[in-house]
């Protein structure tokens, strides 16, 4: 029996099992550390097989994803001078191969698609964690949230937000009857009430702002190029004249109180001054990748002690460009900012500057999700996250799949001096 390569890898063919693969990628970012190495196999196994089925559509134009390539090699290169080499060749050789399950995921399959599997899956993520139904105190501002079986607010939160954000999305661009409204609402309901109960102060602020763009970007369609770039340069300036009111009129102390927290940001800024301490040490290379919270460095225990964190396990400094900066350096938080912004920007400047796409709305705003969430989370630099999965996918998706070029096959010619003296027909 014979399985058609299209069901696989074709993104106009292989929606039914592009969309379950999604959904087992996104419950295995939920909940790897839960139920152990079983989910990452299974994570492994629904994109790796892919490369054996066609390798040559995966070959092609590869050297467009220089600069991912090149912080994978960095990224893998830090155990030569990691304060811990055999964990940073581990996660280095993790991190590399989330990496390609992302392209691979962008060679095969569509933007609908991604949003369909990951509304699936998160669906799943949510009702589990509602059946787990866990709270937790929060040391720090001394309150009680909701984190079901996550362990943390944010993340629940997050995956919340994201369901919002994708029911949002495809009911904008890619519903197709009205059965849509149908089946999207009780995912955004559970996402609305989740979101609600986690209390997850960045999950709730940057929500808001991602549809804002994601809605400036989608009206844009019935302009033309040159108008667009008006509106752009318009909106822009507009969005940096009030970020600069805020903090000078003290708008900003007042819209974290909206959100319970305070100048701090519930420790935050001091543990951001920590991490900028630490990365004095080694400013150019880094402790090496995820050799910093190590048990048994004087540092990280403190700082565990300082936090409350029983566990000494799964603390970070509540920004990535900070923890980059304290594990690679920065050559490593230079490359990382270059990919980040080169996957946010590339999908804007399509929609501003060229032909206008839903695609590129979507991805923009949901890389601008991640983008907003990475002043306060470290969900990027990580392996087995949605939220790298989602930047290295947008970065891939910037250039389309490379066609397969046509083989030239030789068509011999008949002989013109045939028997009977009569010229054939040309070819």
């Amino acid at each position: 029996m014979k399985i058609p390569k299209s069901i696989l890898i074709d993104p106009d063919n292989n929606k039914a099992y592009a969309a379950f693969a999604v959904a087992v990628s996104v419950f295995a970012f939920a909940y790897s550390t839960n139920f152990g190495q079983i989910l990452i196999l299974a994570y492994y196994l629904v994109w790796l097989p892919l490369l054996f089925v066609d390798y040559r559509r995966f070959a092609r134009d590869l050297s467009s994803a220089w600069l991912p390539l090149l912080f994978a090699a960095y990224v893998c290169l830090s155990l030569f001078w990691s304060q811990a080499a055999g964990t940073s060749a581990r996660a280095g050789l993790q991190y590399f191969s989330h990496m390609l399950c992302a392209y691979i995921a962008a060679r095969t399959i569509s933007t609908r698609t991604l949003v369909l599997g990951s509304l699936i899956g998160i669906f799943i993520v949510l009702l589990y964690s509602l059946k787990v139904g866990a709270y937790a105190l929060d040391t720090i501002d001394g309150t009680t949230n909701f984190v079901g079986a996550f362990g943390s607010k944010n993340q629940i939160g997050f995956f919340a937000s994201l369901g919002i954000f994708f029911c949002f999305a495809f009911l904008a661009f890619y519903r197709r009857n009205w059965m849509s409204f149908v089946w999207t609402a009780p995912i955004i309901l559970l996402s609305v009430f989740m979101l609600a109960i986690a209390h997850s102060a960045t999950s709730v602020a940057s929500l808001p702002a991602v549809i804002g763009v994601v809605a400036l970007l989608a009206m844009s369609k019935v302009l033309s190029r040159r108008y667009r770039r008006v509106l752009f340069v318009v909106g822009a300036t507009a969005l940096v004249g009030g970020v600069m009111a805020a903090l000078n009129l003290g708008l900003l102390d007042v819209v974290l109180g909206i959100f319970g927290k305070d100048s701090t940001l519930t420790g935050r800024t001091y543990l951001w001054e920590q991490g900028w301490a630490a990365a004095q040490q080694r400013p150019v290379l880094g402790y090496g990748y995820a050799a910093y919270w190590i048990q048994g460095f004087a540092d990280p225990e403190r700082l565990w002690a300082e936090f409350y964190i029983s566990t000494r396990t799964g603390f970070h400094f509540h920004n990535t460009y900070i923890e980059t900066l304290v594990e690679l350096g920065f050559i490593g938080v230079t490359m990382l900012a270059l990919i980040i912004l080169r996957s946010f920007w590339g999908h804007v400047s399509k929609v501003v500057f060229g032909d206008w796409s839903a695609d590129s709305v979507v991805l923009a705003g949901a890389v601008g999700m991640m983008l907003i969430r990475s002043f306060f989370e470290v969900e990027i630099l990580g392996p087995y996250f949605m939220a790298s999965f989602i930047v290295y996918y947008g970065l891939f998706k910037l250039r389309p799949v490379p066609l397969a070029r046509a083989r030239r096959a030789y068509v011999p010619v008949p002989d013109e001096n045939t028997a009977n003296g009569r010229m054939p027909a040309r070819v």
